[in-house]
């Protein structure tokens, strides 16, 4: 664990208002406060821009010491304040974060996958096959298409389409912060 001035620092997760996670994280880096916000990074659509969401929408992970250092977080442009039971903020385990650390780069980014496999049958959302469905015929590439197999006029006919035109799930694993009085972990399914 880091230190300031001989004190033991430790992890806890904020809550940010609502579409501010990185103002938050801007702020609170600007006093000091090691900051850790984890954002996944989703294929973009027609403009091939990609897209970078948070991982866990309106909260950010600080590494703090709350008596000396909980001030600085709590008057952060951007913060709500911290995610507390029973009126205390609870330090999470340094492994939660060390995963979350390890699945991304530098930059706190996870680059996302997608959770098509084959022979699942999935809706069109967007595009000229809009609202039909079909069934993956191959798992998505790189480049972010898969092959789906429609029924179209009494035949089947396969086609390859943006994994954005179908509904579906992008992460890189299905993540689940469980914070509570009697567990502080992360349950983790990929």
């Amino acid at each position: 664990m880091e230190s300031l001035q001989g004190l033991e620092q430790e992890w806890y997760v904020v809550y940010s208002k609502p579409h501010q996670e990185e103002r938050a994280q801007y702020y609170l880096q600007l006093r000091g406060v090691h900051v850790f916000l984890p954002r996944l990074d989703l294929p973009g659509g027609f403009q091939k821009k990609k897209r970078l969401v948070p991982l866990f929408p309106n909260y950010l992970f600080v590494q703090v010491h709350l008596s000396t250092q909980s001030q600085y977080v709590i008057w952060s442009p951007g913060v709500k304040g911290f995610v507390h039971f029973g009126g205390t903020p609870l330090p999470l385990e340094d492994s939660v974060v060390d995963f979350l650390k390890h699945q991304a780069d530098s930059a706190g980014i996870i680059k996302a996958r997608s959770r098509l496999k084959p022979g699942q049958e999935v809706e069109i959302q967007e595009g000229p096959f809009a609202g039909l469905f079909g069934v993956i015929q191959e798992p998505p590439d790189d480049k972010g298409r898969v092959k789906v197999l429609l029924r179209l006029l009494s035949r089947q006919i396969s086609v390859e389409l943006r994994t954005q035109f179908l509904k579906g799930e992008w992460a890189p694993c299905r993540a689940n912060a469980t914070v509570g009085p009697a567990s502080k972990t992360l349950s983790v399914t990929c």
